[in-house]
């Protein structure tokens, strides 16, 4: 596929494929999922009982599986799916199956360059991740929460590492969790463990645990931090220091604590979703400054416009001076920008999109029942029966469009300044 500056940015519009030719090729035609420089769409098509494949462009695998689900492509452009040949599971990428067979696998994840392909997996009721067709070597009774580094090449997950039985409620509450990495648990056991997160040069990992019935807090490498809370939530690592930023709840509050510090000095009824600009210089989270009201905070700043229903997916601009985050209130959709909210409403928006210059933001949207995209809350006047998130260009002067509407897959190229008029 090559990397973004090398995709095809000339103005224009491309019909790639024709998938309403495809339902009368096949028995049926499940949801398609398409690459990221838009040039290919694929889908889950069945043959016969029990026969399935994909299509990618109107031409099909050559394979044939028994079942497939979770068809995905990677940030390389390969596709992947999950595959089951006669009863046992396993990855697909481009139609070849991984060698290794396992009685189950799910959640497939990617590194940020698509190298790295992970996915949970079982086999005679043991849990444990596979990397690139590599299992991992020890497995366990149970796992949760899997999670892969940001360069993808560590895996981890919350593994319960001692057994007991449904009434044995002192080895419960004696610590039968821990988490592991690439396969190796913690020594430090705890009555649970949560979420996590592995550090950026994959020398950390740092989760969410409970010590006992009424004490919460973050460890890091299996060693807690020396504060407890009554609750706490995901952690991130900080970009440039490497410490450990989560959500903690204490005195009926929530703030956000740094390797068990507290740094926000605000406090809030709920605090969740941190992230870090991409300088690391500011950190952000969804904030509710009292019951029932959600919105941004920055650095512990709460913007001023609240909503009623809720926040999500916050992202900051290249440049780290802005964040952008869909919004609901009232039961309609809103974008927000820097506490700026957008004067177009939509039945649904999805995770707004900067450009690399950072001076345009992007959203695809649902408005009854058809879908577009606008661009600076200005909408394209193209109208669609599926629409998939828009790609800026490298100098983010033009935007790649990849549009679904009666039947035709089209990819499209359009200049920014264009859009605007």
């Amino acid at each position: 596929m090559g990397s973004k500056s090398e995709w095809d940015w000339n103005i224009g519009k491309r019909d790639i494929a024709d998938i309403a030719q495809w339902r009368s090729n096949f028995n049926w035609v499940e949801e398609p999922y398409v690459s990221p420089d838009g040039e290919k769409i694929g889908a889950i098509v069945n043959l016969s009982e029990g026969e399935f494949t994909v299509c990618v462009n109107g031409q099909a695998w050559e394979t044939v599986f028994d079942k497939i689900w979770y068809l995905r492509y990677a940030p390389d452009g390969r596709l992947t799916a999950l595959v089951s040949e006669t009863g046992e599971w396993t990855v697909a990428v481009d139609g070849a199956a991984w060698e290794n067979k396992f009685g189950y696998v799910w959640n497939t994840m990617f590194s940020p360059d698509g190298n790295n392909i992970v996915v949970a997996v079982q086999q005679d009721m043991a849990y444990g991740m596979a990397l690139n067709d590599v299992p991992w070597e020890k497995t366990f009774t149970s796992m949760t929460n899997p999670t892969i580094s940001p360069d993808g090449t560590s895996t981890a997950a919350a593994v319960q590492v001692e057994g007991f039985g449904e009434g044995e409620i002192h080895k419960f509450q004696a610590g039968a969790f821990s988490a592991a990495m690439d396969g190796n648990p913690w020594d430090t056991r705890f009555v649970n463990v949560w979420k996590m997160a592995i550090s950026p040069d994959g020398q950390k990992l740092a989760a969410e645990v409970r010590l006992n019935l009424y004490d919460y807090t973050i460890a890091v490498n299996g060693t807690p931090w020396e504060q407890t809370f009554g609750c706490v939530w995901e952690p991130v690592f900080n970009p440039i220091r490497n410490s450990v930023v989560a959500p903690v709840r204490t005195g009926g509050k929530w703030s956000l604590a740094e390797d068990g510090r507290i740094i926000w000095d605000r406090r809030f009824v709920q605090v969740w979703h941190q992230m870090y600009s991409p300088d690391g210089s500011k950190l952000a989270a969804i904030v509710a400054p009292k019951y029932g009201r959600w919105t941004i905070a920055v650095d512990g700043h709460p913007w001023p416009v609240t909503f009623n229903d809720m926040v999500s997916d916050a992202v900051f601009s290249p440049d780290s001076k802005k964040v952008a985050a869909a919004a609901k209130k009232d039961a309609r959709w809103f974008v927000a920008v820097d506490g700026g909210v957008w004067k177009n409403t939509f039945d649904m928006v999805w995770k707004p999109v900067f450009s690399s210059d950072s001076n345009w933001v992007a959203v695809k949207f649902e408005k009854n029942g058809k879908y577009g995209i606008a661009l600076n809350d200005q909408l394209w006047d193209g109208e669609c029966d599926n629409i998939w998130d828009p790609v800026f260009s490298t100098a983010g002067d033009t935007i790649l469009l990849r549009t679904l509407k009666n039947g035709t897959y089209s990819r499209h190229v359009l200049s920014v300044a264009d859009m605007l008029h």
